[in-house]
């Protein structure tokens, strides 16, 4: 089986319709595909709809979180997204990103870019705004060659010149709310220094006592020691590892299955979970 539990669609900042997601996830030759858009679980509906035969479902999100002043992303599988409590929370999540996206448009503005708010809604469509559309503003502009470019100390990374503070949710409240709603947690690219700092393995060792079930290890932003080392701290741990593609289209350079999670790790997954369950396709549409 080949898994990928980590992509998003134009519900957030991918660049692939929900539907497009999966009939691309089929065609390359995925036999589980997990939808995980920032914050929102507004592409369900439109990816169940599609789903091909032979391509499984896991309905998720990635949430905003922050500890110790430091920005992190929490993968979250097959919960309730019904639940009240984890919805208000993902809500108030959401709602922050408009006028953070709008005070870093006014900081690019006053460090002499020309970008506009009517530019960065337009490239955002019907998606939850974020700095991926920014960054993508930017490179419509010339002023940087990719989107991960933008994502520097001159940019949009945190503390940057034009970066902007949202409301991020603290990750022992996330994974309390999740454990709630019957979803399984998963610290997304906990080694991804290429983004700014990351959280120190203390705080992962906290969150595990939390109730932190797993760590994403194979990713596109992790080189091989940090692979090793991020594998050897969930094995002491008791942490689940999980490989996935971060895809987003033709935003980001990875493809779909690029990295994948082992079929038994996957399993896990899903006995752990109660809010949701994985949907296998029937045809789509």
């Amino acid at each position: 089986m080949r898994i990928d539990l980590h992509t998003h669609s134009t519900a957030s900042d991918g660049t692939d319709s929900p539907g497009e997601l999966v009939r691309n996830a089929a065609a390359a030759g995925l036999d589980v595909v997990a939808l995980t858009d920032h914050d929102t679980t507004r592409g369900y509906a439109e990816a169940l709809a599609a789903l091909p035969e032979g391509l499984t479902l896991v309905t998720g999100a990635e949430l905003s979180c922050r500890v110790g002043g430091v920005s992190m992303h929490m993968l979250a599988y097959l919960f309730d997204p019904e639940e009240p409590a984890l919805l208000a929370e993902r809500e108030l999540v959401r709602d922050d990103r408009v006028p953070r996206a709008q005070g870093m448009v006014a900081k690019l503005n006053a460090l002499g870019v020309p970008v506009t708010w009517e530019q960065v809604l337009r490239i955002a469509g019907d998606g939850s705004v974020g700095r991926p559309h920014v960054a993508t503003a930017l490179v419509e502009l010339g002023v940087v060659p990719t989107v991960s470019d933008a994502f520097t100390a001159d940019w949009l990374a945190d503390g940057g010149r034009a970066h902007m503070e949202k409301h991020e949710t603290d990750p022992f409240e996330a994974i309390r709310l999740l454990k709630a709603a019957g979803g399984v947690t998963v610290f997304a690219h906990p080694g991804a220094s290429k983004r700014g700092r990351t959280v120190p393995e203390s705080a992962i060792v906290e969150m595990a006592a939390a109730g932190l079930d797993g760590i994403e290890v194979d990713h596109m932003d992790h080189e091989p020691q940090t692979r090793a080392r991020l594998r050897g701290l969930a094995s002491e741990l008791g942490l689940l590892a999980t490989g996935s593609s971060d895809y987003h289209g033709s935003r980001k350079t990875c493809v779909l299955g690029e990295n994948v999670t082992d079929p038994e790790v996957y399993g896990e997954i899903t006995r752990r979970a109660t809010g949701a369950f994985p949907v296998p396709g029937t045809g789509g549409i």
